[in-house]
């Protein structure tokens, strides 16, 4: 017994002063496993994470994630972009004026803040006094002071644009090009300074997708520049004919629709997506409709404005003919063997030619009733027309047409000159 327990008591002594000398070993082992880890991650710290209570290692060199909400990234845009848009007033010599209402109802009109009027002819004599007629949106496209609007709003040669910069500074401008197609115009500021502007940068327009968010920026109303309105983007490859009020019409093909609320006064502002792009340029709205507006896509916009900062100007190129775009009804009641194509047709008076003397049709041998079916082997159809293909091409290059000339296909080579 005494033998026994001896032993087990010569046991658990053993167990005792083992546990002893291991517990100084690892107190040991973790002090130097402190200071190595201390001299290891002296450039760390050391943060909890919450969720599971275990300490998390942040490198300080590398920023940390920030996450914003949707508020914060509207803002951010917003301050990032709002420089570099202006309001532009539109003012002329003009007849005193009394009001007898709005424009005429358009299903889809452009938005420039004009007013329907007519002269005030008392006392047997027009009197004149120089007044804002319009106003618009546009914005830098190089730091040296190009802007780029639509046309319909600088579309009076015989008035005078001025430029309210966001913070309040005003700027004589003059306007450098129209597109003889696009309601596109570019303006260029009027300074003695050399001074440097606030740029937009472009998007990619073939790369939006229906239902991602949009910002549209303008002078809402000529009254209230740099509004701000966020939508999405409602569609794509919209194609619509728009009015001014006036008579004047225009066809719009391929253009964005959104439902960011424009008003008159946002006509040639840009239209961003959310890291403050120009993805288009907003230029009509639907009448008596809430919040469908439409945008010119961006990428179509780029190479004009390429072309005016090298050249001073924009080239257009063209064939020379009038035409028909032909569709079903037109194929079934003339007896036609396609529904596509561009009939070559003269206009309703007689000086408007089907074809103009001395343009790249007129040498290439096209006539009245020839109809041109394709170009390069593109279909020309209702919603891809021969202005819409054609922009896609410069002046000088060459293009191939496949021909419908008295029953008979053929092909013509045709040169491209300038409009």
């Amino acid at each position: 017994m005494n033998a026994k327990n001896f032993k087990k008591g010569k046991s658990i002594f053993g167990f005792i002063i083992g546990l002893f000398f291991t517990s100084i070993f690892a107190i040991s082992f973790g002090f130097a496993g402190g200071f190595l880890a201390v001299k290891f991650f002296n450039n760390k710290d050391i943060k909890i994470d919450k969720k599971s209570e275990l300490p998390k290692i942040v490198d300080k060199a590398t920023p940390e994630i920030k996450y914003l909400s949707k508020e914060e990234e509207v803002v951010k845009v917003v301050e990032k972009s709002s420089p570099a848009v202006v309001s532009i007033v539109v003012t002329k010599d003009v007849p005193l004026f009394k009001s007898y209402g709005g424009f005429p109802f358009d299903p889809f009109s452009f938005f420039g803040g004009f007013e329907d009027r007519f002269p005030d002819e008392r006392d047997g004599e027009v009197k004149y006094e120089k007044r804002k007629i319009g106003g618009g949106t546009g914005f830098f496209v190089s730091e040296d002071g190009l802007i780029v609007t639509n046309k319909h709003v600088v579309e009076d040669e015989d008035a005078e644009y001025t430029v309210l910069l966001k913070d309040e500074k005003e700027y004589p401008v003059k306007v450098i090009a129209r597109h003889p197609v696009f309601d596109v115009a570019v303006l260029k500021i009027i300074t003695n300074k050399k001074e440097k502007f606030p740029v937009l940068s472009f998007g990619d327009s073939d790369n939006i997708k229906v239902g991602q968010y949009a910002l549209a920026i303008g002078n809402s109303l000529g009254e209230f520049n740099n509004s701000v309105s966020l939508g999405i983007v409602s569609g794509l490859g919209r194609n619509l004919k728009a009015g001014d009020g006036r008579g004047n019409m225009e066809k719009l093909n391929n253009i964005i629709q959104t439902d960011a609320a424009i008003n008159p006064g946002n006509s040639g502002g840009p239209l961003l997506n959310m890291h403050g792009d120009v993805i288009g340029i907003n230029v009509a709205v639907a009448s008596g409709a809430e919040n469908v507006g439409f945008a010119l896509p961006i990428n179509k916009i780029k190479k004009i404005v390429e072309q005016v900062k090298e050249k001073g100007e924009i080239s257009v190129a063209f064939l020379g003919v009038r035409y028909v775009v032909i569709n079903k009804e037109i194929k079934e009641k003339n007896k036609l063997v396609y529904d596509y194509g561009a009939l070559v047709s003269r206009g309703k008076t007689r000086t408007d030619l089907a074809v103009l003397p001395g343009s790249p049709a007129d040498k290439a041998g096209i006539v009245e009733n020839d109809i041109i079916l394709e170009i390069n082997g593109e279909k020309i159809t209702q919603e891809n027309d021969m202005r819409t293909i054609l922009s896609n091409y410069s002046v000088g290059d060459e293009v191939t047409l496949k021909v419908l000339s008295k029953g008979k296909e053929k092909e013509i080579k045709i040169k491209l000159e300038k409009r």
